[in-house]
């Protein structure tokens, strides 16, 4: 009977989990349509088939309209919020898809879904089935048995948990899984608008259960009771057997399990590959239908599957000219150029173009194998002038000669007159910077200007042709394979190959270069384009060829003091607990903490019935119980360790003993940079231990100093401005300290009278006004009421009725617009901002309130960098621009010049935004490292 297995997925809770899973970061494709919920749904029932082999299946979907719940309590589910918009488009695609897997949708009118798998579960149970409930509703717990099991998936996919009864009673404490209802008649359910019993919570429930082992065993044992839990129990009997009753799974709903209805059977490939096209599922498409994805004769996406590729006639060849070897296909000409004469020939050709598309190959020199432009080796180069068409000229490893061939390009590369278009060009200008070759004229980069037209979806290459030239491009593992140690490099890769790939590139960033340019006009981001990313992207360029020097020898002995640091705190939390665990088990911390010291957990348990320890959790924790605050600082300190004073020494660079930051201009929707390889973004800041990595960023050479260059609550400033806030601007005009005078004015108070705890409070209200939050988190980060938070909040608007003005008036032109706009008129796009969800609403709506702020402030400083490094580079100044971290600039500054440079940035800087009234304020530091110039 072993093979006999049985998988009963939650349809409805399955395809909300999947939504929410995406919530921050929700999958669009081209059409628009989110498909978040049917992609995470898909591959959950995919992971599942592959993994499990179930021999019979079936998805419940909760039926429309009410339920018999409904009529014993017609407030059921009342407080849910509307289904959102985007789980309405996606449930008929879902189920179209399940249809198209041939696998059985079972739905009863009247009857949720978790009654249709408790009956089904039972009824096969008794057929020799094992039976699996795959679905993360922690209430189907009540149905297990030894051959019925809850089968959670994890929220990501990768990870299931399979709860038996032990697991069960583990999780919720219980002696027997029927208690499960128990619970949750008691403690009720707020989101299926269970009542319970009011004050009674799931501890609270655990312990009367353990005494009486029933809800009917505690209400006959009431008088057992003291005080206020006997009086509640008393009162609210009836509504905690009416929840009981709500909370019980139905076994007897009218439905038969017969199993020749639920075998797994072959999939409908012709179905199935019609509605991933349709959504453009390209990955999920590859690993369902194990099918190669090609074009058309007329350009259309199709998929041809094992056995029909073999029934199609091979295509011939065409003929072409130029190469001494040439690239099969039937809808293109790509060469490969081995010989110099036609090297030089293509040199010529690109010479008299308006613009052409240029991309590098390259290969990794350190062991690790990422590809660093600023140590990699240049593997070949490609080109196209012309649609469809496009040339490889390979570069051998011999780096004199590679050199030789690079420097053939040089003269078409640096002619200003022809614009280079690429796909995040920055890469090729570096790479080409160590070969002596420094591209110059007009660039249009295909990346950045998707970034600008659509900055929260993906702008990788493949994604990019798929979705406007219906394109499958050649992906990069089918020449290297997949990351691990086995993997080749482009070098290892034979030429032809290797051309056909290359030639690729350059010829799709060549197609798509005119399609974005329409759109990034008729969006009329041209102006930002020209003005900001465009020259921006050789600013960041020379910042990251030049690095800054890392003092390793400081960083290893500072290594040795955290090491000792993290013993000490170690001892202490072990002494305070009385027990040694494993600090960095999250599993073994709950289990100290809330087990055997008795510390209040107010929280859910995690999936696995664990509790949650982590920063949030534990900083609610650290005002009153000091081991909290010990196991935060434990963690700090083997975090700052391990993720930079240990880490950072590795990232050296072999040719110039610098490190080398790469900077993304195309990946935060407000427009800020981030950085990686190393991130010193989130180096932090606030604390002693953190600050203390500064030091070990240096000067070049003892002929050069730091000069940090910060602005001065920038946010708060441009709040201020673009919202017109009198009072604010008033303030920063006097110089005040924005704090101080917030707090003044919030709390009615003289400006000198301002107490440290209440300008602490101000300045919370003040940075929590910029990013949306609200008297929850308010009350959260000053520990006080949400009454005190919300009484806070309104003092603040009465106070600031411009901003508060603005803030609505921001909002409305979201919903009407769909987007909000900085001061140079990026945009970024708030689909959710109509949201029926309040979660998703309110979401939007804070984006919407601190995107145009945020946003402006990421603008400000581009155009400082950009107008500083125009001013390093008119003259042979040896000072460099050479960090750039949140709203502060990093200079290596040769000594001579710090009078002469000085006041321009912070001239550069202040003015980088013309036309605003609020005053900037820069501060500007000195050092002989990081953390002396800040």
């Amino acid at each position: 009977m072993a093979d006999k297995r049985l998988f009963l997925l939650d349809g409805h809770a399955l395809v909300y989990r999947a939504h929410f899973a995406f919530i921050a970061r929700p999958l669009i494709n081209s059409k628009g349509l989110n498909v978040s919920a049917i992609t995470g749904f898909v591959r959950t029932l995919w992971d599942l088939i592959q993994k499990e082999a179930p021999s019979h299946i079936a998805v419940a979907f909760d039926p429309p309209g009410p339920t018999f719940r409904n009529e014993v309590y017609e407030e059921y589910k009342a407080n849910r919020e509307e289904q959102p918009d985007d789980i309405k488009v996606a449930l008929p695609i879902i189920k179209e898809i399940v249809k198209a897997f041939h696998i059985p949708i079972v739905t009863v009118e009247n009857y949720e879904a978790d009654d249709v798998i408790g009956t089904l579960s039972k009824q096969a149970e008794k057929e020799g089935y094992t039976v699996y409930m795959v679905t993360p509703d922690k209430d189907y717990g009540q149905l297990v048995s030894d051959n019925i099991v809850m089968y959670k998936p994890s929220r990501q996919g990768n990870g299931i948990e399979k709860l038996g009864p032990r697991e069960i009673c583990k999780m919720w404490d219980i002696d027997k899984v029927e208690q499960v209802i128990d619970i949750l008649g008691l403690a009720g359910d707020s989101v299926d608008n269970i009542p319970g019993i009011p004050g009674v919570g799931p501890k609270t429930a655990v312990k009367l259960l353990k005494q009486f082992g029933s809800i009917e065993g505690i209400i006959e044992n009431a008088d057992q009771l003291k005080g206020k839990q006997r009086e509640k129990v008393e009162e609210f009997s009836d509504q905690a057997l009416l929840s009981k009753q709500l909370a019980t799974i139905k076994t007897d709903v009218p439905i038969q399990f017969d199993e020749k209805d639920f075998n797994l059977d072959p999939f409908d490939r012709e179905k199935l590959t019609e509605i991933f096209k349709e959504l453009e599922f390209r990955t999920l498409a590859r690993s369902i239908l194990g099918a190669e994805q090609q074009m058309g004769e007329q350009g259309q996406l199709f998929v041809t599957t094992p056995d029909e590729k073999e029934k199609k006639e091979a295509p011939k060849a065409k003929e072409y000219h130029l190469g001494d070897k040439n690239i099969d296909n039937t809808d293109h000409d790509y060469q490969l150029l081995t010989d110099r004469k036609e090297m030089e020939a293509l040199a010529g050709k690109l010479k008299k173009q308006k613009s052409f598309a240029f991309d590098t190959e390259t290969c990794s020199i350190l062991p690790t194998n990422t590809v660093d432009p600023n140590t990699a080796e240049l593997v070949g180069m490609s080109f196209s002038y012309e649609d469809h068409k496009g040339y490889y000229v390979p570069v051998p490893k011999d780096q004199d000669e590679a050199r030789a061939i690079a420097s053939i390009f040089k003269d078409v590369l640096e002619d200003p007159s022809i614009e280079k278009i690429g796909q995040n060009i920055k890469f090729d200008y570096l790479v080409m910077k160590w070969y002596g070759i420094i591209i110059q004229g007009a660039i249009f980069d295909t990346m950045i200007a998707h970034y600008l037209i659509e900055p929260e979806m993906r702008h990788k290459l493949d994604f990019l042709s798929q979705n406007y030239l219906n394109y499958q491009m050649v992906p990069i593992e089918k020449l290297i394979g997949k990351r691990g140690k086995n993997q080749l490099s482009m070098r290892d890769v034979p030429v032809e190959k290797a051309s056909a790939y290359a030639v690729e590139d350059a010829d799709i960033t060549f197609q798509l270069a005119d399609i974005l340019r329409k759109e990034v006009e008729e969006n009329k981001l041209d102006k930002l384009y020209k003005e900001l990313e465009e020259p921006l992207i050789v600013t960041l360029a020379d910042m990251e060829f030049e690095g800054i020097r890392l003092d390793g020898d400081f960083l290893k002995k500072y290594s040795g003091v955290l090491e000792k640091h993290i013993a000490e705190k170690e001892k202490e939390i072990y002494d305070t607990a009385g027990v040694r665990f494993n600090i960095a088990s999250p599993k073994q911390v709950g289990e100290v903490l809330f087990d055997k010291m008795g510390l209040p957990y107010r929280w859910r348990k995690t999936s696995s019935g664990a509790y949650s320890t982590n920063e949030e959790k534990l900083s609610e924790l650290a005002g009153d119980y000091p081991i909290a605050n010990m196991i935060l600082e434990h963690r700090k300190l083997n975090k700052l360790k391990s993720t930079y004073v240990d880490a950072l020494p590795a990232l050296i660079n072999p040719r110039t003993g610098r490190i080398h930051t790469s900077y993304n201009q195309a990946r935060a929707a407000t427009g800020r940079l981030s950085s990686e390889n190393p991130n010193l973004q989130n180096i932090p800041i606030r604390d002693e231990a953190g600050r203390e990595i500064r030091k070990a960023f240096i000067p070049r050479d003892e002929d050069h100093v730091l000069l940090a260059a910060d602005y001065s609550q920038i946010e708060l400033r441009l709040i201020a401005e673009i919202s017109g806030e009198k009072a604010m601007l008033e303030a920063f005009e006097k110089g005040q300290d924005i704090h101080r005078a917030t707090a003044a004015r919030v709390f009615e108070v003289d400006y000198d009278d301002v107490t440290d705890d209440q300008r602490r409070s101000a300045k919370t209200v003040n940075f929590s006004i910029i990013y949306g939050a609200g008297a929850t988190n308010l009350s959260r980060q000053l520990g006080i009421s949400r009454k005190e938070a919300s009484e806070l909040i309104s003092a603040y608007f009465k106070q600031y009725q411009g901003l508060k003005a603005y803030m609505d008036e921001t909002v409305e032109f979201a919903r009407n617009n769909g987007y909000v706009t900085t001061l140079m008129g990026r945009r970024r796009f708030l689909r959710d901002i109509n949201s029926k969800s309040s979660l998703e609403r309110s979401n939007a709506e804070r984006m919407a309130i601190n995107t145009p702020i945020q946003g402006t402030a990421a603008d400000m400083i581009k155009v400082a960098m950009i107008r500083i490094h125009e001013i390093l580079n008119k003259k042979p100044y040896r000072s460099r621009m050479i960090l750039q971290v949140h709203d502060e600039l990093v200079f290596d500054m040769h000594k001579d010049e710090v009078e002469e440079l000085r006041p321009i940035i912070e001239k550069e800087m202040k003015n980088a935004l013309p036309k605003i009234k609020v005053p900037i304020l820069v501060g500007i530091g000195i050092g002989t490292n990081w953390l002396e110039a800040h």
